[in-house]
């Protein structure tokens, strides 16, 4: 077991865009750790909600709450007697967060009971990390990673999603969470940015939120 690490489950959240799954590659490889990445390029709902979002929303939202509980009660109940620690690109309340976005009113309702009933039988991390960036510096990621689907995503939809995940972390009060500034950060080509966030994720953090900043 890495002991310079104090978390042995460690969740990377943020915007479309801002890298979490490229973080969580990265940390995995160096720390031998277990690695969880949402698989979303399987669903067949998301490039059709983001053609006819009214349509497609709540079949796309229940079948990701599904697959992603699946994935997640296999990936940390199972124990890798090599890999202690574990490395997600996404939190289970991802689900809620996006479907508050998402769904009409009445289906957030009936997704919003669903949601706590499954929810209380997975385990929470032990750290929390939000990436933040700018919507201009996201939609240049989005643009530039060159999926199709995500082409037209508006700058007003990213910023609902950002708020979204604001009001959520706010209302945690039972979790270590780590919000990242990457406003100037580009931990992707330039290592010492890396090996910074590396440093950020060893340190013990108080429960609520520690802000902290890439220069």
């Amino acid at each position: 077991m890495n002991t310079e690490n104090p978390y042995q489950f460690i969740a990377i959240e943020g915007n479309i865009g801002v890298g979490k799954s490229t973080l969580a590659q990265f940390l995995a490889n160096d720390w031998n750790a277990q690695i969880i990445l949402e698989e979303f390029e399987d669903n067949s709902f998301l490039p059709k909600f983001y053609e006819d979002a009214r349509r497609y929303a709540f079949p796309l939202e229940m079948s990701f709450l599904a697959a992603r509980f699946n994935q997640l009660k296999t990936q940390l109940i199972s124990q890798d007697l090599f890999k202690q620690i574990r490395v997600s690109d996404y939190i289970f309340a991802k689900c809620l967060l996006f479907s508050k976005v998402n769904l009409d009113e009445d289906e957030y309702e009936l997704y919003h009971k669903l949601f706590h009933i499954i929810n209380l039988q997975l385990p929470k991390p032990d750290l929390l990390v939000y990436l933040h960036c700018p919507i201009e510096k996201l939609q240049w990621n989005i643009s530039n990673r060159g999926r199709t689907y995500e082409q037209q995503i508006s700058d007003e939809y990213l910023q609902n999603l950002q708020q979204t995940y604001f009001d959520y972390l706010q209302t945690q009060t039972d979790l270590k969470i780590l919000v990242i500034d990457c406003t100037k950060a580009d931990f992707v080509k330039n290592k010492i940015h890396y090996e910074q966030i590396k440093d950020f994720l060893v340190k013990n953090y108080p429960i609520g939120i520690t802000q902290v900043s890439i220069s």
